[in-house]
């Protein structure tokens, strides 16, 4: 229901397709590594990150690695014509969409504390209730978005192993990654539920239901357009937004700069990893 729009530009923003199979499924298997690994480490550290920024930092570098930087679609000249396509496309979107949920979630935050002014703390009741429906639009809208980046690399392994002729989604793939990440929200995501909860700013309901609000807006329209973002990164900078609309001197600002500098570590970070990945294997002659 959400589309394969984020899986195109995930599957697309690499060129393997004129490589042999074994070479191109080593690449893959090394940048799918190298992210795994770096969310793995943020994960057990309790730090949100993302899994677009690692997956296009560890593909992007054993890519330049092992075939060349020709084989990765920048995107550069494209812009220039006004077009958003490739590594430059993905990077604008996971930077403009934090900045988008600070500055959505400050707005409604303020709009929302003029609205219930006067409202007794029964009202609490009922922001609870409405958290309901805007936590539903907020999986719904992570679904959209950050299982297509799975749906994604697996599509392009079937591509590129011959299973499949053209770059099209596969409904069994749509199920396995809809089910795996359910799951690993279920099973292990508790660590960065408690970072987003309790380390950013101090929740109560009216500010729960605002952030998921913004949060599942920013998310669905990015999946719209075929942008793929970091819930978590949104969800975190729309607490920020709400906490710095009503006091900013709550904030943990700090526990804020140490999620950003993770942020901007992703990419080089999980470039690194498969860098590494990729040298180990062809030092060990395990790769094509």
């Amino acid at each position: 229901m959400g589309g394969t729009a984020v899986a195109n530009t995930i599957g697309k923003f690499v060129t393997l397709d004129d490589l042999p199979a074994q070479l191109s499924l080593t690449v893959v298997i090394c940048g799918l590594f190298a992210a795994t690994a770096w969310n793995f480490i943020t994960w057990w550290r309790g730090l949100p990150s993302s899994s677009s920024h690692a997956l296009v930092g560890g593909l992007a570098g054993v890519v330049v690695v092992a075939v060349g930087p020709d084989h990765v679609v920048w995107g550069f000249s494209q812009l220039s014509e006004g077009h958003f396509t490739g590594v430059t496309k993905v990077l604008l979107a996971l930077f403009l969409s934090p900045l988008a949920g600070f500055w959505f979630g400050y707005i409604l935050h303020r709009i929302s504390l003029v609205l219930l002014r006067a409202a007794s703390p029964l009202i609490n009741r009922e922001l609870r209730a409405a958290q309901w429906i805007s936590t539903a639009g907020l999986s719904f809208a992570h679904g959209a978005n950050d299982a297509q980046k799975s749906m994604g690399i697996l599509t392009l392994c079937l591509l590129l192993s011959g299973q499949i002729d053209t770059f099209e989604v596969p409904f069994w793939v749509i199920a396995i990654c809809a089910t795996a990440i359910t799951l690993g929200t279920v099973m292990g995501g508790w660590k960065i539920v408690r970072t987003l909860a309790f380390s950013i700013y101090k929740i109560r309901p009216l500010h729960a239901l605002n952030s998921q609000i913004t949060s599942g807006g920013v998310v669905f329209l990015a999946s719209m357009i075929g942008a793929p973002v970091s819930t978590t990164h949104v969800v975190s900078s729309s607490i920020m937004g709400i906490g710095a609309s009503e006091r900013p001197h709550a904030v943990r600002w700090k526990k804020a700069k140490e999620i950003a500098i993770t942020w901007l570590l992703t990419i080089p970070g999980s470039a690194v990893v498969a860098m590494l990945a990729y040298g180990f294997l062809k030092l060990t002659g395990l790769s094509a």
